[in-house]
């Protein structure tokens, strides 16, 4: 059981533990302890997003870094995925980055990248967890091997021209109006820049960060500002980044949003045409609509299911040699450009797919019809309302009553206080009274309201 990472990372309100700057610097220390193997200079690269906190965690991290001898390498803000393209390119030995993603800005998180440029299995977190809660005296660098600390000024152009190498080069986005919202985030230099560099007519929103708007009624969670902005302009398609660029949402040229379910069939389809799809098919999450999984088959393609959070589907993408995968939430991994979700790369692919094929994005991001689905988020104050019995029969019952007819996913966020359920089944009536009668439960038995 863990004590401080979650399924991505360390989450939580800022000054509230975990996310303690007494916690981030025993993190620090401990994961350069961790990774430092041989005699040479050992390098951290941190990254981070646009948070009032981040500079608080940026220095705590710092500290337990270099009192544990890694030299840190700082790039500011930039996107998650540069962090895991940074950490391999320029051989470092750990990378992190200083994000809550979608969240707020009174929350904050500590995402860690291997040597490899991938986020750290589940055997790697514990190890860390087990250095940061014993002694750390043993951990401590001698005086004259303390870590020094620099800016890498490179590091958002590094990350341009590699997002900008994921486009083909026979095509250009000349002719092409595009709106992209960068959520006040991580992404809101990169990604405008990109796109303008590939000759696409950019109007950038949500690209004035203060420390507090991040996320904060725009970016892929709220896309209705985007919607309304391409519909007034015009523009062929609308991007929607989220706080750290990891995560995509689409918007066609009628306002309509398009999720990462619809994103991630486009890109699987295209790549089998181009005969680059590798695996048979891509992996998604428990949470992505079961109308994928039919759309994907009419191509002869499989759907492959993980547990919640883009490090497990990238986990059965590497283990499987697939190259495509992602999630519902916009999170879409293509390794075979990044280690990680990039809503940057996600959004140059559906680009090139709209320009290839000749089609408005309204036709070449709607390849099927979803299931009707439903989801409700309901926060609990302290113990897990799903031990419950009055809980336990009621999922029962849910799960009788779509036997055959649908699907139902419970599940504990491993963020934040939250209980997740999403049903999802041809009968839309069927589905509201099965969430009905079981968020029901859920709630009385949380004592606390309805997550907005």
């Amino acid at each position: 059981m863990k004590t401080y990472f979650g399924t991505d990372g360390i989450r939580g309100h800022a000054n509230q533990f975990p996310m303690t700057v007494e916690v981030a610097m025993k993190l620090g220390r401990a994961a350069g302890a961790y990774f430092k193997r041989g005699a040479h200079r050992h390098t951290v690269v941190v990254g981070k997003d646009t948070r009032l906190s981040g500079y608080m965690f940026e220095n705590a991290l710092i500290a337990g870094f270099t009192s544990a001898g890694m030299d840190v390498q700082i790039v500011g803000p930039c996107p998650t995925p540069s962090i895991g393209l940074l950490t391999r390119s320029l051989r470092a030995d750990l990378g992190v980055m200083i994000t809550a993603s979608h969240n707020p800005y009174t929350d904050n998180g500590i995402k860690l990248f291997g040597p490899d440029g991938f986020k750290l299995c589940d055997n790697a977190e514990l190890e860390i967890e087990a250095m940061m809660d014993n002694s750390q005296s043993n951990l401590q660098a001698t005086s004259d091997d303390i870590g020094q600390v620099s800016i890498y000024k490179d590091a958002k152009g590094r990350y341009v021209e590699a997002a900008k190498a994921s486009f083909p080069r026979n095509l250009t986005l000349s002719g092409l109006k595009v709106v992209v919202d960068c959520a006040n985030g991580a992404g809101y230099r990169t990604a405008p820049l990109a796109l303008w560099e590939l000759g696409a007519d950019v109007e950038a929103i949500g690209i004035a960060p203060n420390g507090v708007n991040i996320n904060d009624g725009c970016g892929s969670t709220a896309p209705a500002a985007l919607a309304k902005r391409v519909v007034e302009t015009g523009a062929h398609l609308g991007l929607a980044l989220d706080g750290d660029a990891d995560r995509l949402i689409v918007c066609d040229e009628h306002g309509q949003i398009v999720d990462g379910d619809q994103i991630l069939a486009r890109i699987a389809v295209d790549q089998l045409k181009a005969g680059t799809l590798r695996g048979g098919g891509a992996v998604a999450t428990i949470m992505s609509n079961y109308a994928l999984e039919y759309r994907l088959a009419d191509d002869g393609l499989d759907l492959i299911r993980t547990g919640v959070g883009d490090r497990y589907v990238v986990e059965h993408m590497r283990k499987h040699d697939f190259n495509v995968g992602g999630e519902q939430s916009g999170h879409i991994v293509m390794l075979d450009h990044a280690t990680t979700g990039d809503g940057l790369i996600a959004g140059l692919q559906i680009l090139a797919s709209c320009v290839r094929n000749d089609l408005p994005a309204s036709q070449a991001c709607r390849l099927f019809d979803p299931a009707p689905q439903m989801k409700r988020d309901i926060r609990y104050s302290n113990a897990s309302p799903l031990e419950a019995p009055r809980v336990q029969a009621a999922m029962e019952a849910a799960k009788a009553s779509l036997d055959g007819k649908g699907r139902l996913v419970v599940r504990l966020s491993g963020t934040e206080p939250v209980v997740r359920l999403m049903a999802e089944g041809d009968d839309e009536g069927l589905i509201n009274q099965v969430m009905d009668e079981l968020s029901a439960e859920v709630e009385a038995a949380s004592h606390f309201h309805a997550a907005e």
